[in-house]
């Protein structure tokens, strides 16, 4: 298949060298070491804006030595290795020129497609030749380059998945829109990002073999002096280019040594043991930290004309190999709570004064109170509605509360709601929905075009059957003639964050055996998810008498965990305030962007003992459930987290029931079984 000419990535303007960074010593020596053994896999440097983080790369691009490659070649191949050639340099062998070239670094923005990175039919081409012709992509120039993504934590997940698969395997495949072609694409990965923007997948974490934290510097001195660099390289780049020309030939030369060593370099055996220790120490997971760990000090060794790798070259590459990969152990289990803690801490309003269970004994209270009955004894009879005893009513509310730690936390499987045919705008990782930008992957034609984004192969099959009929004498030079009814657009879709609600009974009830515990565990877990995946969360809770708002709408997990672990315990259930509250915040996000569609995951057992108006409570919340269930906008899960036992009302049940929810009725109150049954089901 014909290719396109190469775009020129020659740059007029002149690079601020490596030697003059000052400070960034980490980041400086990861790159090295990348650029002596590419085997390590790259680098992730995560740190806050105007850290030099693309200045240290494109100087250490300005360093490296020039490369062989074929004159003319889109893929720079290099002439002595046919096995790696292209198609097109296949085609050509010994017919081929050889030049030499300075490395690339090639940029990946953000809000790049999938025919830019990995390649696509060039539509021009293809319209005035009449045959299709390869337009290569950003793989293809990062090829024996380096290839850098600026805030890679922000890319869109499939074209993440593109450049993973061409790291890993050393090619880029295209088979798409009637194409089948694959090219060498082996390059130095290095990402960007602000921790504070969001966090990496595992998946691509993993991928990068190096990390290195970055920071302004602090020294006084060392500041003065980095604005005095600068201001003499904008005023006059080449003579300060001159003035450190040596420290910069240096550092090549140290490069091409490097290279050079490598493969003397000798790894004794006792030393792999000890990488394996620090790895399981860190309780890293898979075995790619002990590779790229063992990679990385023989390049160091190799940088420093060391014949053998020491324990002090495996130390010093250990803090950025472990630093992104590093877990921690996992926490024994909690301690089984009391029997005195099974119990609800405030009855249901309609148990019968002569069966409630009696409340712990206060200061200036009968310490000599008969025990509680056993919690199947105590069950209420939900539809009974009678008022509350004042022996129950006169006790402070505030002697009730507790507060239960946070269950272990555990990695949850996806949760994503049906596509449907509206376009959407925005970013995330959760749900696939279609896009009216140039983004996302293209997944079939339409007859509307959106934003000059043309589906060339179903545009050339429309023309096709009336190329005889419009003949070729219009003069135009075109191969194919196209009429405005033939050209079809494309449709892409991508994903995008939810709104996520969690509804969370904190009645005395949820104290008992421990659930709350394992609620606050598995809601932390789904947190924790929908940070990842750049969720907009949101929580209230309901006890007493009303419901509260503890969360806004945020992304901010850390904000979430705080308030999730100051939550109280204790009270009467008022499920019609929670339901109540949970639809008044939906609708009012639904007021904002009318194309969302929320998640609302609402814990309880359906107990309630409070209403709003002077109805039965139990039934007072079935009908809000049914009002709230009529909109199909909003997605609903419920999950009852009442114990089996010799008495059971299923009232989540028919909660669920009149939410038109997913319902899931939890046999094993801990965090883990919690977590699946929520997440475990796809929407």
């Amino acid at each position: 298949m014909p290719l396109r000419p190469p775009v020129s990535h020659s740059s007029s303007h002149s690079v601020f060298p490596f030697a003059a960074i000052i400070g960034q010593d980490a980041l400086k020596q990861s790159l090295l070491l990348n650029a002596v053994n590419p085997a390590i896999g790259g680098v992730l440097i995560r740190g806050e804006k105007g850290t030099a983080k693309s200045t240290a790369v494109r100087a250490l691009a300005a360093i490296l030595p020039e490369i062989d490659v074929v004159a003319g070649c889109a893929y720079a191949c290099q002439p002595d290795y046919p096995e790696a050639f292209c198609e097109d340099c296949r085609r050509q062998a010994g017919r081929m020129k050889t030049v030499k070239r300075r490395v690339r670094v090639v940029n990946l923005p953000l809000n790049a497609t999938e025919d830019r990175v990995a390649g696509g039919i060039d539509f021009a081409w293809a319209v005035r030749k009449g045959r299709r012709a390869l337009q290569p992509g950003l793989l293809a120039a990062a090829h024996r380059g380096i290839l850098y993504v600026d805030e890679v934590n922000l890319l869109d997940d499939h074209i993440v998945d593109i450049v993973l698969d061409a790291a890993a395997s050393g090619e880029t495949i295209i088979e798409r829109e009637g194409i089948s072609f694959r090219h060498p694409s082996r390059f130095i990965l290095v990402g960007t990002m602000n921790p504070e923007e969001g966090e990496l997948r595992p998946q691509l974490l993993d991928r990068f073999g190096l990390c290195v934290e970055t920071a302004g510097v602090e020294s006084l001195d060392d500041r003065v002096r980095l604005m005095q660099r600068r201001e003499a390289f904008d005023a006059d780049p080449t003579g300060f280019l001159r003035s450190v020309a040596d420290e910069n030939e240096r550092m090549a030369r140290r490069i091409r040594t490097g290279r050079v060593n490598l493969p003397a370099v000798r790894m004794p055996r006792h030393l792999r043991s000890f990488i394996s220790e620090l790895c399981i120490e860190n309780f890293v997971a898979g075995h790619r930290a002990d590779l790229v760990m063992e990679q990385a000090a023989l390049a160091l060794a190799a940088l420093n004309s060391a014949p053998e790798v020491t324990v002090d070259h495996i130390r010093q590459v250990a803090s950025m190999v472990l630093v992104h990969r590093r877990r921690d152990a996992q926490p024994p289990p909690p301690p089984p709570l009391e029997d005195s803690q099974h119990e609800a801490n405030d009855p249901p309003q309609d148990l019968p004064p002569d069966e409630k269970p009696p409340q712990e004994p206060q200061a200036g209270s009968d310490a000599g109170q008969p025990p509680s009955p056993g919690p199947d004894r105590t069950d209420p009879t939900p539809d009974e509605d009678s008022p509350s005893p004042d022996r129950g009513a006169q006790k402070p509310d505030r002697c009730e509360d507790r507060i239960f730690e946070i269950g272990a936390t555990f990695k949850v499987k996806p949760l994503s709601v049906p596509k449907d045919r509206l376009f959407r705008r925005g970013s995330g990782r959760r749900s696939r929905t279609r896009v009216s930008q140039k983004q996302g992957r293209y997944v079939k034609s339409c007859m509307n075009r959106q934003n000059g984004d043309i589906a060339l192969d179903a545009t050339l099959r429309a023309a096709a059957p009336y190329q005889k009929v419009r003949g070729n004498g219009n003069g135009n030079g075109l191969c194919v003639k196209l009429t405005e009814a033939d050209v079809r657009g494309k449709i892409r879709e991508k994903r995008i964050g939810n709104f996520i609600f969690f509804a969370v009974d904190a009645s005395g009830s949820m104290g008992a055996r421990g659930r709350m515990a394992a609620s606050k565990g598995a809601v932390m877990s789904l947190l924790l998810d929908a940070y990842q995946k750049r969720d907009r969360v949101a929580m209230i809770s309901f006890r007493r008498n009303d419901a509260a708002v503890n969360l806004p709408p945020t992304t901010s997990v850390d904000l979430a965990g705080k308030l999730l672990a100051e939550l109280p315990v204790g009270g009467r259930t008022p499920l019609s305030a929670g339901l109540t509250k949970t639809f008044e915040q939906v609708r009012n996000m639904l007021l904002k962007d009318p194309s969302a569609r929320p998640i609302v995951i609402l814990i309880t057992d359906g107990k309630s003992n409070v209403a709003l108006g002077e109805g039965k409570p139990v039934d007072e919340a079935l009908r809000l459930a049914t009002a709230m269930g009529r909109d199909e906008r909003i997605q609903h899960i419920v999950v009852d987290t009442e114990e089996a036992g010799l008495v059971t009302f299923g009232l989540a049940r028919r909660l669920a029931a009149a939410l038109k929810a997913r319902y899931f009725k939890i046999d094993d109150l801990k965090a883990q079984s919690l977590v699946n049954l929520v997440k475990g089901q796809h929407l």
